[in-house]
């Protein structure tokens, strides 16, 4: 069991040493010798887990897949949490930054991928729950709504970055949902949404709480069953 959270441990560690270098550098100017600086680790154990730079990305690309929101009453909500969340997340994850760039790069993504299209079919599911259940308008399409916002929602962080650093991307966020989403839900629905700029911190932190509850519970010794039972 050691010796597998040490290898779990390492992985994350090579993992987000990656993360850190591809969102600095970009793909191509990433070189392995770069990660393993960072990573502290030692060239076999980055090849045990990862055999190249092109694997790194793929599973710097395959992490964001991982961090899904809380589940919500509001299917729209929900939908709109997850950029709200990735908002708060860019200028603070150096994994979900990279796989930002990572996913923009026109001549790495070839060979390892983008997150872009398992963004969009989540996001498409979630919508397509949402008319479902009668909480958007008819004319939506979902599949088509989705791959709106996701390229809307580049656009938006490539201008951010480049206007602030990123030090806006939230309220910038808020504004695309606040012009989207009127356009798509039920006047009923718009009511009760909450669409902040702080709707991402708030989130990242109940989930980060939710985590640790479980993480506590999961180290809790076992109960001694009753005598006689």
């Amino acid at each position: 069991m050691a010796r597998q959270e040490r290898a779990i441990r390492t992985r994350s560690a090579v993992l987000a040493a990656a993360a850190q270098v591809f969102a600095k550098y970009g793909y191509s100017a990433a070189t392995v010798s770069d990660i393993l600086k960072v990573a502290h680790v030692t060239k076999g154990a980055l090849y045990f887990h990862f055999d190249s730079k092109e694997a790194l990305a793929r599973g710097v690309i395959e992490a964001q897949s991982d961090r899904n929101t809380p589940p919500q009453d509001l299917k729209v909500q929900e939908w709109a949490d997850n950029g709200l969340l990735l908002a708060y997340q860019l200028p603070r994850d150096p994994v979900v930054r990279a796989g930002a760039v990572l996913s923009a790069d026109p001549l790495g993504r070839e060979h390892y991928g983008s997150a872009w299209p398992a963004f969009i079919q989540a996001s498409a599911a979630v919508l397509a729950e949402a008319k479902e259940r009668g909480e958007v308008l008819p004319h939506v399409v979902p599949l088509q709504t989705a791959e709106l916002i996701v390229s809307c929602f580049h656009g938006v962080q490539l201008f951010s970055q480049l206007e602030s650093g990123m030090s806006d991307i939230e309220k910038r966020v808020t504004t695309l949902y606040e012009h989207v989403v009127p356009t798509i839900a039920l006047p009923a629905v718009l009511t009760q949404l909450d669409l902040a700029p702080d709707r991402g911190a708030r989130l990242f932190a109940q989930m980060e709480s939710a985590a640790a509850q479980n993480e506590a519970e999961a180290d809790a010794p076992e109960q001694p069953a009753p005598v006689g039972a």
